[in-house]
């Protein structure tokens, strides 16, 4: 699953939780807005209320993308 894939699936689904990449923090439609291209076609994992990780090639976690901000 790409990380397009997660954040439109979030869309969707109306969620409306507030994810960070360590500048911004923002909604998932935001991210999926901005981003990049490239950023939003690496494959990626969603850990429910965590993270969102990068796969790597070795279909291992790798960098973690996103993460779930933690509400005030």
């Amino acid at each position: 699953m790409s990380l397009r894939d997660i954040l439109q699936k979030m869309v969707d689904e109306e969620n409306s939780a507030s994810l960070s990449d360590g500048n911004t923090t923002a909604g998932p439609a935001e991210f999926l807005n901005t981003m990049s291209e490239p950023m939003l076609r690496r494959q990626a994992y969603l850990q429910p209320g965590l993270y969102i990780a990068e796969i790597n090639e070795g279909g291992y976690l790798g960098q973690v993308l996103l993460k779930f901000a933690k509400s005030a």
